[in-house]
C-alpha cells in the first residue's frame, strides 16, 4: 500500500483556525458562562499574613447572614481529605512538603485559604467574609531565598528543621583542569523575580454531583482535564469513573493551570455535600495571591574561557524558590529540568551544577511558559556576552565559536540532555541578515558620538519541548491519546487527550489527519476536553501538544488507513497491496478505471451486509504514543533598544526572532505562538515583578502595581521559521510555544547591557525598569567622567 501526499496536502498551510469567529464574535464559553440552575456560589477567606498562627476563628457571623448556606473552616474541609496533594517527582534526598486545600492553626503565605463560604449569590457569598472573625498571632516570614538558607531563619516548616527541600551537585569532565587553563572567567549573579502568569480568564471551577446517579461533573479552566480528574478523586477518595471533567473554552494559562488548586477540591467537596452544584470563579485580585508563580531563581554562575573566545568549563549553582510547599512537580523541575540545559547551544564538556530548591512564605512557584528553560538560558547567554565583553569580541562572533555544529547532532550535554537536531549557526546567520546587524553596529557608534545609547542584544537558545519518553527530565507522563473515526458519510472526528487553550488544535491536528487520510480540511472535527468522550490523556503543557498529541493523531490515521486499504481493496477485487490512496481516493495504477471514495470504502464498514474477509466492522482507531525522546527548538533573536539617558526608560525599537520549530505545520499559528511568546518575554525582562516587603506582604498584587507590556509600547516584530526535522516523532516537528519566550529574556538584558557597557555597566538584574537604568546610568556617568 502506498499513500501518496498529492494536491491536497495541508501540512505548511496557513490556514486560519477554525474556532477564530466564534470566539472573537462572542460565541466562547468559558468555565464561568456555566449557570446552573440552583446553583451556590463559593467565596474563600484567605490570610491577610504570610506567616501567622490561628489563635481563634469565629465563622458564626458569616453562617448567620441571609443567603449564606454553609461556611466551612480548614479543619471542615481537610477532614474529609482521603489525602495531601499529590506530588509528582519525589526523591530520597528531598524534604518535599505537601498540603492539603486550607490552612488549620497556621498560615504560611499570604492568600492561603482560612475559610469558605458558600451562598445564594457571589456577593452575598463575597460580604459574608467580611462578617468572618480572625485573630491571628503574627510570626517571623521568610521572603529571601539566600536568607531562608541561614542560620536562625524562620522555618517555613518546622518540622523539617530547615528551609532547604532539597541540595545536589553534579559534574562531569575536567572541570578543575578548564579552569586552570582558562585566559579568564565571567562571573555573574543573576536574578529573576517572581512572575505572575495572569491568563486573560481567571481559575474557575463549577462542581455538580448529581445523588442519584453519584456522579460529579466538573467544569473546569484547566490545561490538563484528565489529570486534574485523576489528582481530584484521589484526594477525595472518589471514584474517578464517576467523575467527569469538562473543559470546553479556556482563555489562556501558561501553565499555571495545570495542577489541581484547593479551590477546585473545596467545590467539589462541597458539591458532594450540599448536592447542589457550586461555583467559584477567581477574581484578578485574587489571583496575585492564589495562583501559582513563576519564576524565582537566583543563579551564580563562573565560566571559563580561552584566548580566543571558546567556553571551557562552566560552574554554575541554581537557587529555586519552592514557595510554601511544593506543588505539583516544582521540586522535581527544578532539580533535574532547570540545571539540563545549562550549557545552552554550544559545546561545553566541562560543567558543574548545583541545584538547591528552598521554602519561602510565598504561594508556590510552579510551571510558567518556559519553566525549567529560563534560568538555564539566561544564565549562558549572559555568559556569551560577557566573554565577548571581556576579550573585545563580537557577541556574534563567540557564539559561532562555541556553537554546537550543523553535522554534530544528535549531540549529548554534560548533563545527559539528548539534542535531536539543529542548524544553530545558519538560524543566527538569518537572524543578523534580517536585522541588518553590521548596519546596526554602525549606527551604534554614530549614535554613541551623540550621546544617544543604543544597544543590541542577541540571544541564542534552545529549549526542551514534547517531553518523553515518560520519566527523561520530567516529573509527568509522556504520552499522549488519540482516536480518529471516519464517519459512514465520510467524516472525520478527531478525539485528542491533549487540551487547548488557545493553541488552535483544532485547525493543526486536523490538518494532520487530512493529509494521513486526503480527506478535505472542512469535513475534520477535532474534539478535546471532555473526559468521558476522549481517551485518557496528559494535556497541553511544555510546547508538547502538535510534538506528541500530533503524533498520535498521525498514528492513528495511519491505521484507520491501513484498514480502509483492506476494504478497499475488497471493493476493487483487487490485492491490498496494489491499493493506493491519494487526495481521498483508492485506485490501483495498473487499472485505472478501478477507484473508490472514503464514502464507499465506509458503506462497506458501517454498511447492512457484513465486511468482507473478516475484516471488523467501523473506521476507528485510538492510540497512546510516547515520543523518544525531546524535542529541541532553537531560537535565534536579535533586540535593538534605546535607552534614555535622563529617565532610564528603555524603547524596543526592533526585534528579530529566526525560530527553528521542525516541520511546520501551520505557519500562521506558529507565527501567533511565537508573537505570544516574544511579548511575555519582553515583559519579564523589562516590566514583570512580583515584589514582597519584610514581613510577606504581597506589595504588586494588583495591575496597579505590576506592570505588563502593551502592544502600543512594542515595534513590529520580524519572525522567520527555519526547519530541521525532528527524528523523534513521525511529523517532525518541535514545540515552539515557550522557546521564543526563552530567547526574548536575554536578548532585551543583553540589547540594555550593550547599551550601557561604555559607562561601565556590566550587569543589572532584570526586569531593567527605568529608575533601575537611570540608577545605573548615573553611577555609570560618574565613574567614567
Amino acid at each position: 500500500m502506498m499513500v501518496t501526499s498529492g494536491a491536497s496536502k495541508s501540512i505548511g498551510t496557513s490556514v486560519r483556525r477554525k474556532r477564530d469567529r466564534r470566539l472573537i464574535t462572542g460565541g466562547a464559553r468559558y468555565t464561568g458562562d456555566v449557570q446552573p440552575n440552583d446553583a451556590l456560589f463559593m467565596a474563600v477567606l484567605r490570610s491577610p499574613h504570610a506567616h501567622a498562627r490561628i489563635l481563634n476563628l469565629d465563622v458564626s457571623p458569616g453562617r448567620a447572614a441571609p443567603g449564606v448556606a454553609a461556611v466551612f473552616t480548614g479543619k471542615d474541609i481537610n477532614a474529609k481529605c482521603r489525602k495531601e496533594f499529590p506530588l509528582s517527582g519525589v526523591k530520597p534526598h528531598m524534604k518535599a512538603k505537601g498540603r492539603l486545600p486550607m490552612a488549620e492553626d497556621l498560615v504560611r503565605y499570604e492568600g492561603e485559604p482560612v475559610a469558605v463560604v458558600l451562598a445564594d449569590s457571589p456577593y452575598t457569598a463575597k460580604d459574608a467574609l467580611e462578617l468572618i472573625g480572625v485573630d491571628y498571632e503574627m510570626l517571623p516570614a521568610v521572603v529571601n531565598v539566600e536568607a531562608a538558607l541561614e542560620d536562625g531563619s524562620p522555618l517555613v516548616h518546622e518540622d523539617l528543621g530547615t528551609n532547604q527541600c532539597l541540595h545536589s551537585v553534579r559534574s562531569a569532565g575536567d572541570l578543575e583542569g578548564a579552569f586552570r587553563d582558562a585566559h579568564g572567567v565571567v562571573s555573574l549573579r543573576l536574578e529573576e523575580p517572581r512572575l505572575v502568569p495572569n491568563p486573560i480568564e481567571p481559575r474557575a471551577v463549577v462542581a455538580n454531583f448529581e445523588r442519584d446517579s453519584g456522579d460529579l461533573t466538573l467544569w473546569l479552566s484547566t490545561q490538563a482535564p484528565h489529570q486534574e480528574r485523576s489528582t481530584l478523586a484521589e484526594i477525595l477518595g472518589f471514584p474517578e469513573h464517576k467523575l467527569r471533567v469538562l473543559s470546553e473554552d479556556v482563555g489562556g494559562g501558561f501553565g499555571c493551570k495545570i495542577d489541581v488548586y484547593p479551590e477546585t477540591v473545596m467545590a467539589a467537596m462541597l458539591s458532594i455535600q450540599t448536592s447542589r452544584p457550586v461555583k467559584w470563579v477567581e477574581e484578578r485580585q485574587e489571583m496575585f495571591s492564589s495562583t501559582i508563580h513563576g519564576r524565582g531563581e537566583i543563579q551564580y554562575v563562573d565560566a571559563a574561557y580561552s584566548a580566543d573566545g571558546v567556553l571551557l568549563g562552566m560552574r554554575i549553582h541554581f537557587y529555586t524558590d519552592l514557595g510554601a510547599y511544593c506543588f505539583g512537580g516544582n521540586h522535581g523541575v527544578a532539580d533535574l529540568l532547570t540545571p539540563s540545559g545549562a550549557s545552552g547551544a554550544y559545546r561545553v564538556e566541562n560543567l558543574e551544577w548545583t541545584t538547591t530548591a528552598v521554602y519561602t512564605n510565598k504561594m508556590s512557584m510552579g510551571p510558567y511558559r518556559g519553566h525549567g528553560q529560563h534560568a538555564s538560558a539566561y544564565a549562558i547567554e549572559r555568559v556569551m556576552d560577557g566573554i565577548a565583553g571581556a576579550l573585545g569580541l563580537d557577541p556574534a562572533e563567540v557564539r559561532r565559536r562555541n556553537f554546537i555544529p550543523d553535522g554534530a547532532f544528535p549531540h549529548r550535554t554534560p548533563t545527559g540532555r539528548e539534542h535531536d537536531s539543529g542548524a544553530y549557526g545558519e538560524s543566527l546567520e538569518k537572524a543578523l541578515r534580517l536585522a541588518g546587524y553590521e548596519q546596526l553596529r554602525q549606527e551604534q557608534r554614530e549614535l554613541r558620538e551623540h550621546g544617544v545609547l543604543m544597544g543590541i542584544g542577541l540571544a541564542t537558545t534552545v529549549d526542551a519541548s514534547g517531553f518523553g519518553p515518560s520519566g527523561a527530565l520530567s516529573v509527568r507522563p509522556g504520552y499522549e491519546s488519540a482516536t480518529v473515526r471516519v464517519g459512514p458519510t465520510g467524516g472525520v472526528t478527531v478525539l485528542t487527550g491533549s487540551s487547548p487553550h488557545g493553541q488552535g488544535h483544532e485547525t493543526t491536528f486536523a490538518q494532520i489527519a487530512a493529509d494521513e487520510l486526503g480527506i478535505p480540511l472542512d469535513d475534520i472535527d477535532v474534539l478535546y476536553g471532555d473526559t468521558h468522550l476522549v481517551p485518557y490523556g496528559v494535556g497541553t503543557r511544555a510546547s508538547r501538544s502538535l510534538v506528541v498529541g500530533g503524533s498520535a493523531v498521525v498514528k492513528a490515521s495511519r491505521q484507520v488507513v491501513e484498514k480502509a486499504i483492506g476494504l478497499a481493496a475488497a471493493l476493487l477485487n483487487i490485492d491490498a497491496e496494489q491499493v493506493k490512496l491519494q487526495d481521498g481516493i483508492f485506485f490501483c495504477e495498473d487499472i485505472p478505471d478501478r477507484s473508490a471514495t472514503w464514502l464507499e470504502v465506509a458503506g462497506l464498514a458501517y454498511g447492512s451486509l457484513p465486511p468482507p474477509g473478516g475484516i471488523e466492522r467501523g473506521l476507528e482507531s485510538s492510540v497512546y504514543w510516547e515520543p523518544s525522546g525531546y524535542t529541541y527548538p532553537f531560537t535565534a533573536a536579535v533586540a535593538v533598544v534605546r535607552v534614555n539617558r535622563d529617565t532610564g526608560a528603555v524603547t524596543l525599537e526592533r526585534f528579530v526572532s529566526v525560530n527553528d520549530c521542525g516541520t511546520v505545520i501551520n505557519p500562521m499559528v506558529v507565527e501567533g505562538q511565537i508573537h505570544g511568546g516574544l511579548l511575555q518575554g519582553i515583559g519579564a525582562a523589562l516590566l514583570e515583578q512580583a515584589i514582597w516587603d519584610e514581613n510577606g506582604q504581597l506589595l504588586t498584587g494588583s495591575f496597579m502595581d505590576y506592570a505588563m507590556p502593551l502592544a502600543i509600547n512594542l515595534p513590529n516584530f520580524t519572525v522567520e521559521l527555519v526547519e530541521t526535522p525532528s527524528p523523534h516523532n513521525p511529523l517532525g516537528a518541535k514545540g515552539i510555544g515557550e522557546s521564543p519566550t526563552v530567547a526574548a529574556v536575554p536578548a532585551v538584558a543583553n540589547a540594555v547591557m550593550d547599551a550601557l557597557s561604555h559607562l561601565g555597566v556590566s550587569q543589572l538584574d532584570i526586569p531593567l525598569t527605568p529608575e533601575k537604568v537611570w540608577r545605573a546610568i548615573q553611577g555609570g556617568s560618574e565613574s567614567q567622567g
